[in-house]
């Protein structure tokens, strides 16, 4: 057999993980992000200033916010349960001893600080939990894309064949939720008034990149005989026009529709392809092809999976799109924020609750056809993780009040008063490394495509040790990083379009 495909066998006909274990890795991101926020502020109350130097700054963010999570899905994923533990147990021990050093300095009693804390005003127009969300799919998706390739990454994280619940199988569906977060007709203001199809305009304008690297892809694919899994998408398909057509639907469709009954429209369109998926031969289509015998012959056969798994990517952006007009209300207190925190909990309640009825009625779920079951999934488990990066935010908030002119960057900014900008420009100067992936997120991920296939042409990636593997894996995240690192520090934005 050869070694293309040796590498396509190594993906093929696996079948997910488990609920529970997902929920176990869910906390990680988010603490992460807790402990990096309280070492800093540790920092500062030992040092009496911000962290300011650079390059221990990018050390700092690399080695808390990027290697646990590679540590966890490569060598560490059999005691997975124990990572977060570990992680939730140091931050606790950071916190206590912030606030034991503060009782030191001045006597506070604790509900003193704690009815502080919930008076504290955010500042409305940064939702730092966006930002975050957003660069750790794309983090957390350019690490799996290479890692996959590598026996030390479990083969349940994979993405299933046809059934399942992998990591990647959520990453497809995260990406389009957080795309949608900060779509144009999210962005636009409610009293501006623009002509009904001018997001659909920019949508055309806005996809070329995602089309041009689509074909991109296509083209370099087939050159090298790179290996691919056909059942993803399809012969000539790949994500790349994925999202360029979700995101050219979805703006025609807002065009039309009231933007905030787009929660409306996500259900109508995830319902009927069910009911078509259930009720026809579609489903026999997708699975076995035209013949039954998964024929590959012609367009729409060859790339079936792509093309019909678009109408459950189309609603799972209309519903996200529902969710970013909720984000972004404006909301200046901790107290709102808490509120809003619960409601967004109860709504993923309510959504898991649907999954396991949709799973015992309908079908398990399945990203290769992204129907219903796929869809509730995809958009619970992203609003479960969004509320966690949220909680993280708050709590930073909360330590920050502990030590006197303690920063954390990508995190909230308390003010003064609502309209109070003093502070946040006395913030806002620090260079982090969530804001650098999130001024070129799509460069980064167009970096981390091309390393993948570097590293894959080059190494025999199936046949690693461990240790070549974590070193393969740190060195490709670093170097990834460190570029969008640099381009922050001096201002680039590789973005005309």
């Amino acid at each position: 057999m050869s070694q293309k495909h040796l590498k396509e066998a190594f993906v093929s006909n696996l079948n997910g993980t488990s609920l529970l274990e997902l929920s176990l890795g869910m906390p990680l991101a988010p603490l992460c992000l807790l402990c990096r926020g309280l070492l800093l502020v540790l920092h500062c109350q030992h040092r009496g200033k911000p962290l300011r130097s650079r390059p221990p700054a990018l050390l700092l963010d690399f080695g808390v916010l990027v290697a646990p999570l590679l540590f966890s899905c490569t060598v560490l994923s059999p005691v997975l349960f124990l990572v977060p533990a570990i992680l939730a147990a140091f931050c606790a021990g950071i916190f206590f001893t912030l606030y034991r050093q503060r009782q030191r300095d001045s006597r506070v009693h604790f509900r003193q600080i704690v009815k502080d804390f919930q008076n504290t005003y955010l500042d409305p127009d940064y939702v730092p939990a966006i930002t975050v969300f957003r660069v750790y799919v794309n983090v957390l998706t350019s690490i799996s894309i290479l890692a996959v390739d590598f026996p030390q990454f479990p083969r349940r994280y994979a993405k299933a064949e046809t059934y399942g619940t992998g990591v990647m199988d959520l990453g497809v569906g995260a990406f389009i939720f957080s795309n949608a977060l900060v779509c144009p007709e999210v962005r636009q203001k409610a009293a501006v008034t623009q002509p009904k199809f001018s997001s659909l305009t920019k949508q055309l304008f806005a996809i070329w990149p995602l089309v041009v690297l689509g074909v991109g892809r296509l083209l370099s694919v087939k050159s090298i005989e790179y290996h691919e899994h056909i059942s993803e998408y399809g012969v000539h398909w790949n994500f790349f026009f994925t999202l360029a057509l979700v995101r050219i639907a979805a703006s025609l469709l807002l065009a039309i529709f009231p933007k905030n009954k787009s929660w409306i429209v996500a259900v109508t369109v995830a319902v009927l392809y069910q009911l078509i998926l259930n009720l026809t031969s579609l489903k026999t289509f997708v699975l076995h092809g035209s013949d039954g015998e998964d024929s590959r012959t012609g367009f729409l056969n060859a790339n079936r999976e792509g093309l019909l798994s678009l109408f459950g990517y189309l609603a799972i952006y209309m519903a996200s799109v529902q969710v970013g007009l909720y984000l972004l209300k404006r909301r200046d207190s901790v107290k709102e924020w808490m509120g809003a925190v619960c409601l967004l909990l109860l709504a993923a309640l309510v959504l898991f609750v649907f999954l396991h009825i949709s799973q015992a009625h309908t079908d398990p779920v399945s990203r290769r056809m992204a129907n219903l079951s796929y869809c509730l999934w995809v958009i619970a488990y992203c609003l479960t993780l969004f509320v966690s990066f949220v909680v993280a935010d708050l709590m930073l908030v909360f330590t920050k009040l502990l030590v006197k002119g303690s920063a954390v960057p990508s995190c909230w900014r308390a003010v003064k008063a609502p309209d109070s900008r003093e502070q946040r420009q006395a913030e806002a100067v620090h260079v982090c490394l969530i804001a650098a992936i999130n001024k070129n997120q799509l460069l980064f991920f167009l970096l981390a495509n091309v390393m993948t296939g570097i590293v894959n042409v080059m190494i025999d990636t199936i046949h690693s040790r461990a240790a070549l593997t974590l070193c393969i894996l740190h060195l490709y995240m670093f170097l990834n990083c460190f570029i969008m690192y640099i381009l922050h520090a001096k201002n680039i934005v590789l973005k005309f379009w």
